[in-house]
């Protein structure tokens, strides 16, 4: 068990360690574009960019979750090379093929989608989504290899790139909205030819033996509308805000997810570094102690993440934003709570991949979308942009509840619901009391907060949901990240 925990941290760290690397930046230029751009054009530069990985969701049509779990199921390394070249071009075509079409209707899309005509901008969201998707696809490859150093050194030059490029265009060129656009896609595009040229150039190119396409899209086509719908939460909050707020408000909305970075790279780590994990561990019996464990030790670790959310975001925001973007306080707590539920959901989705049962997923994604925009309908009005993040955790919720259901008669997990449940009281119960009875100013109220998030580390060490033996071994998979750049 140990050891699937050490190569989950391994794997997770090497794939976010360029994340931790954009993260830091990205807090670190955060007062900077947040004095160079507008609370409007931020809305606008954020609402594309989340609207170019939902349009890459679409456009792989499956191909990359197929990709990944038909690779484990032949080690043959001809037939693996043939998948791969088949899973790259079949991206590469309906990319550029929607590259071409987007460009020329840059103009209507971007009256459509933003609610003002801005052909330029739109154009570089449309080049975005051909360099994301492609740029996605070669990091699988890298993966599914277990090649950290590779894809640890790719990502990394992408994150140094695209803030070299964007600093320069948004600070001193004062390209505002469009250039803190294109910085991140004109560096993920100069990556990608990289490894193109270089890292992977053996799975690049027309497949040399038939490999079939059904199997692929069978297993892949059922993920899409669930991915997209799933990803559509991360879509409509802006684009609502965006259309029936404010643009200003959407701005707000967009820097609280950008101060919830801790939370994100984890999340995103562990998407990265799961499947090809959960996947390779052949017994059954095996596989749900492994789910068990991992689940109960993601609750911990990022409940602690969130509660420091609830008792220290207003400090972070003030640190961090502009004085025009202190109001995203408001957000962030629930922001960082629902990126947190989305890594429960994976695990829940990984049990369907994993039963090649993916359809199963689209009745969970549908409803989340669902109950995210009643419930945006019905809180934004009175609470702004509060409402729209906790309209995200309601319906997160929803769909690990339908998921749950829908997918505990295929796969038996037995998880450590007692541990659970404490967890979730403890760090529950003890951030929100710090909220609410404690200073929201001042050192007091700063020192006050951080001595609660120390007492709720304490109150799982005390109920036993966290042991002293535990503690010993999250020492060692701390230590075992080092392994990563191996």
């Amino acid at each position: 068990m140990e050891g699937y925990l050490k190569r989950l941290a391994a794997s997770g760290l090497a794939y976010q360690s360029a994340s931790l690397l954009s993260g830091f930046l990205a807090l670190f230029t955060l007062p900077l574009y947040t004095r160079h751009i507008s609370r409007a054009g931020f809305g606008y530069a954020e609402t594309l960019l989340t609207l170019v990985i939902l349009a890459s969701i679409l456009l792989r049509f499956g191909m990359g979750e197929a990709f990944l779990r038909t690779w484990f199921d032949d080690d043959h390394p001809d037939r693996r090379r043939h998948l791969a070249r088949t899973t790259t071009t079949f991206v590469l075509i309906t990319t550029t093929c929607a590259l071409l079409a987007g460009v020329l209707l840059a103009g209507p899309l971007s009256r459509l989608v933003l609610g003002t005509r801005d052909a330029t901008l739109m154009a570089y969201a449309v080049f975005g989504i051909w360099a994301f998707t492609n740029l996605e696809v070669a990091y699988a490859l890298l993966r599914v290899e277990e090649r950290r150093r590779a894809y640890l050194i790719a990502s990394a030059v992408n994150v140094v790139l695209t803030v070299i490029l964007t600093v320069i265009l948004v600070v001193f060129l004062n390209e505002g909205a469009r250039g803190y656009l294109i910085g991140n896609y004109a560096a993920s595009a100069v990556v990608l030819v990289g490894l193109w040229l270089f890292a992977v150039r053996d799975h690049i190119g027309l497949p040399q033996a038939r490999v079939a396409l059904g199997p692929l899209v069978r297993f892949g086509a059922p993920t899409v509308p669930a991915d997209a719908a799933v990803f559509l939460l991360n879509v409509v909050d802006r684009a609502y805000l965006l259309r029936v707020s404010s643009p200003a408000s959407a701005g707000l909305y967009s820097v609280a997810i950008k101060l919830a970075t801790v939370v994100i790279v984890l999340v995103r780590g562990f998407q990265l570094a799961w499947p090809p994990l959960v996947y390779s561990v052949t017994d059954d019996a095996e596989v749900t102690r492994v789910y068990a464990r991992v689940t109960t030790t993601y609750v911990v670790f990022t409940g602690m993440i969130v509660a420091g959310f609830v008792l220290l975001g207003r400090w972070v925001v003030r640190l961090l934003a502009a004085p025009s973007f202190y109001g995203a306080h408001r957000a962030l707590p629930w922001v960082a709570l629902g990126w947190a539920l989305y890594g429960l959901y994976l695990v829940l989705v990984s049990i369907a991949g994993r039963r090649k049962a993916t359809i199963r997923t689209l009745p969970a994604a549908l409803i989340g979308v669902v109950v995210n925009v009643g419930v945006l309908i019905w809180l934004v009005p009175s609470m702004g942009i509060r409402g729209a993040a906790i309209s995200l955790c309601v319906a997160y919720v929803a769909m690990l509840i339908v998921l749950h259901l829908l997918t505990r008669g295929i796969l038996h997990v037995p998880f450590e619901w007692p541990r659970i449940g404490a967890a979730v009281a403890i760090i529950g119960g003890l951030s929100l009391a710090g909220n609410l009875l404690l200073p929201t100013t001042g050192v007091t109220g700063l020192v006050a907060r951080a001595a609660v998030l120390l007492g709720i580390a304490a109150g799982l060490v005390a109920a036993r949901v966290v042991t002293p033996a535990e503690l010993r071994r999250l020492r060692e998979l701390a230590r075992a990240g080092r392994t990563a750049r191996s």
